[in-house]
């Protein structure tokens, strides 16, 4: 699954993936069906997959860097007590 692609997104580096990805869909259901649209999909999957990858390890990173600073303050809360 991937999140939704309409609407005003943060997904500023997949979008002209969604965009090709919709204007795939809208050549019709056959289209669909035959499988015209899986390598464009398969690209956005991995676009998508890209960003979600980077934004974990960014994530990751600053939890690492509250833990710090929380450990920090009990340290002194326990050195003053």
């Amino acid at each position: 699954m991937h999140p939704h692609l309409v609407g005003e997104s943060k997904l500023q580096h997949c979008a002209h993936l969604i965009q090709a990805l919709n204007e795939c869909h809208a050549r019709g259901v056959w289209h669909k069906i035959t499988g015209g649209c899986n390598g464009i999909k398969h690209d956005l999957n991995m676009c998508l997959r890209q960003e979600r990858v980077a934004r974990t390890a960014n994530h990751v990173n600053e939890s690492r860097e509250n833990r710090k600073k929380t450990e920090q303050i009990w340290k002194q809360i326990d050195e003053e007590s």
